[in-house]
């Protein structure tokens, strides 16, 4: 959940239509961020590992979102 709370406050701060790149770890936030920005009205442009190498949950992945209004 902190990582959504932070992601949502950084969301906050921003303009509609600017963008945000969250950078998730582990399988939890990777299932719970993308699913609560969806919910909140934001849009989701990638989900991607950083490494291409190690898509599994564990690795680290890049989220990127649009403000929306």
């Amino acid at each position: 959940p902190m990582t959504f709370v932070k992601t949502k406050l950084f969301l906050e701060r921003l303009d509609a239509g600017a963008l945000l790149d969250v950078r998730l770890k582990g399988p939890e936030p990777l299932n719970n961020v993308p699913r609560s920005v969806r919910d909140h009205g934001h849009e989701i442009l990638s989900l991607a590992p950083e490494d291409p190498a190690r898509p599994e949950t564990d690795a680290p992945h890049r989220l990127v979102i649009r403000k929306t209004a």
